[in-house]
């Protein structure tokens, strides 16, 4: 059957726009519902789906291998777009690499079953990067594709209900995957955003006779991308997508370090006590209200003072970005001296990063469309994705800077591959590791206990001076109601490490704190600093009852694994316990605030910057005939 391949000519909606829209919605579901969970399913489950062996992923870890996904899911538009605008066309790019989208899913049902879990996660994960990436410039190019003259004045609405369909699968999928997720286990978690890939793929299916079909471009995709026109359209918008690119950087923070920050804070507000997850569902619930709002209300107003370009919405919305950052700095600051704040604040948090969003992501999106060329479309959208690639590659690779290894981690695995008999892994032992000088049988040595092929406890140089400084602070705490002492106290001593480095308490969070010092290179910051990080474990109170408790058991999945695996399970505490974990490295160059303050000031410079090339940019819209 042949399909119309030219918009109809009407000044109403097209007729194959309902379609688009229900397969996005579907579509946002699976893929926010999977990646809303994904931090915290590596740092907190992927450990136990296999069994005993194996140890929990730092946050920092799950935090650069999480951007390194989003990352790739957005390097991968420009193979959907290839294959798009030069072979095959939009429609049947996105019905092919939709089935590898659900092939993905279903690797990801596989975990715990049988094999690796880890590599049926990566192997999940790298079919989803290139299913869900491929399409992502077809899909949102597709719906232009859709307009032409008579009904373009309708662009602006309908790019703000394709927004408004993938914010309200967003908002479904981020409250119920981790509800799942806590009560179920990861297969359900996984799983369901698998069912609704496939849905998705069968509604964008359904309307294949209601589509405008523009066919591939070939040869005329590099004749116009090497003409003058072309470059020039491409030299103009490169610049911009570099300045987006920052803005991406911090946004898709949102699912990595703001969940873990969500997860040191009370997160008992508006009579929900909120998974860490979930509190990313204020967004799509923000965007649906803000789209109306700002595009009623708030972009009228502003036009009656100055004219509002979409470069100027842009520009705005990089400060409000700076704003966003500065408000997590400071929350974190909290954090880092002891204290427990709202989970409000980050609600309000999210109440500016949303503005943000709508002033950058809704407009950078509709602005690449309407700059690109006509048989570039598909490109250039993938161009304006792969700003989303750049900003998330750049915080992967900073939290892969930031991570400081461990020596004695490493001298173990020297030692499985050098010194250790074949069989190490059957009976439990404990290894003796070098130390600084290398050389067994001195007084800096590692003891390294193992059980099930897995390391259990290390034992550091000189533990009984880390100890005894941990007794001071567990004895202050103790006296305030088990409240972390300040870091700086008068006439506090913890003493010297072997080595006589002084050693440091340092406020983790609410409940844990560090005794560190700069270890046998005398050096802070490296792999030899060494000491013991104390975890404070209260009785919690039985949560109040609630109508959704008739719908999950008892018990949450980490507790009846751990229970089945006989791993010792803090959720079980009855009364207040302090347990004491030694390191060697380990931590990481940019800690707690600092870490966000970093990001506020490289966002700052990007506002700053893009001002002038704001003012200097001259647009050309480009729409299909």
């Amino acid at each position: 059957m042949s399909h119309r391949t030219a918009p109809v000519d009407t000044e109403r909606m097209p007729p194959g726009i309902p379609y688009i829209i229900s397969n996005e919605a579907a579509e946002r579901f699976s893929f926010y519902g999977m990646r809303t969970i994904l931090v915290v399913f590596m740092a907190k489950y992927l450990w136990l789906m296999d069994g005993k062996g194996g140890s929990a992923m730092s946050s920092t870890q799950a935090t650069e291998h999480y951007h390194d996904f989003v990352a790739w899911v957005y390097f991968t538009p420009l193979l959907g777009a290839f294959l798009s605008d030069v072979f095959l066309g939009k429609y049947r790019t996105i019905i092919l690499l939709s089935i590898v989208y659900c092939l993905g899913h279903a690797a990801l049902a596989c975990m715990g079953l049988f094999g690796d879990s880890s590599h049926w996660l990566f192997a999940g994960l790298l079919l989803i990067c290139l299913g869900s990436g491929g399409i992502k410039p077809c899909v949102s190019a597709h719906v232009g594709d859709q307009f032409g003259s008579k009904n373009s004045h309708l662009l602006t609405r309908i790019y703000n209900w394709f927004y408004f369909s993938i914010n309200l699968g967003s908002f479904v999928s981020t409250l119920l995957t981790p509800w799942l997720l806590e009560w179920y286990g990861p297969h359900w978690a996984f799983g369901v955003p698998g069912v609704l890939m496939a849905i998705a793929t069968v509604l964008f299916w359904m309307g294949r006779n209601k589509f405008v079909h523009v066919p591939a471009g070939g040869m005329k995709f590099f004749n116009e991308l090497f003409s003058r026109e072309g470059l020039f359209a491409l030299a103009k918008l490169v610049p911009l997508f570099l300045f987006i690119a920052a803005f991406w950087a911090l946004y898709d923070q949102t699912g990595s370090s703001w969940v873990f920050q969500a997860d040191q804070m009370n997160r008992d507000f508006l009579g929900i006590t909120w998974l860490p997850s979930q509190i990313q569902a204020i967004n799509p619930i923000l965007i649906l209200t803000f789209i109306p709002l700002f595009t009623f209300i708030a972009y009228p107003m502003m036009n009656r003072i100055f004219t509002l370009s979409p470069l100027r919405k842009i520009g705005i919305g990089f400060f409000l970005m700076v704003a966003t950052f500065a408000l997590s700095a400071k929350i974190q600051t909290w954090i880092d001296t002891g204290n427990t704040p709202s989970i409000g604040w980050q609600f309000i948090a999210y109440g500016l990063i949303t503005a943000s969003e709508v002033m950058v992501s809704i407009v950078g999106l509709e602005f690449a469309y309407t700059q690109a060329p006509k048989n570039m479309k598909s490109m250039i959208m993938s161009l304006y994705l792969l700003s989303v690639f750049v900003g998330n590659m750049f915080t992967a690779r900073i939290n892969n800077y930031i991570q400081i290894p461990s020596a004695a981690s490493e001298q173990l695995e020297a030692a499985i591959a050098t010194t250790l008999p074949p069989d190490w892994q059957k009976d439990p032992r404990t290894v003796l590791l070098g130390g600084h000088d290398g050389i067994t049988g001195n007084d800096d040595d590692f003891k390294q206990s193992l059980e099930d092929g897995a390391p259990t406890t290390l034992e550091i140089p000189g533990q009984a001076l880390y100890r005894s400084a941990a007794a001071v602070i567990e004895k202050e705490a103790r006296a305030n109601d088990h409240r972390l002492p300040p870091e700086e106290s008068e006439g506090r001593t913890l003493g010297n490490d072997p080595w006589g480095n002084p050693i440091r308490y340092e406020i983790v969070d609410a409940s844990s704190f560090k005794l560190i010092s700069d270890g046998p290179d005398k050096t802070a910051g490296t792999k030899w600093d060494q000491g013991l990080i104390v975890g404070i474990s209260k009785p919690g109170e039985a949560p109040a009852p609630s109508w959704t408790d008739r719908f999950h058991p008892q018990e949450t999945w980490i507790s009846r694994r751990k229970a089945e695996l006989g791993i010792p399970n803090p959720e079980t505490v009855v009364e207040t316990t302090y347990t004491a974990e030694a390191f060697s490295g380990g931590q990481t160059k940019l800690e707690g605030a600092s870490y966000f303050r970093f990001f506020t000031w490289l966002m700052l410079g990007t506002a700053v910057l893009f001002v002038p090339f704001a003012i200097a940019y001259r647009p050309k819209t480009y729409l299909q005939d």
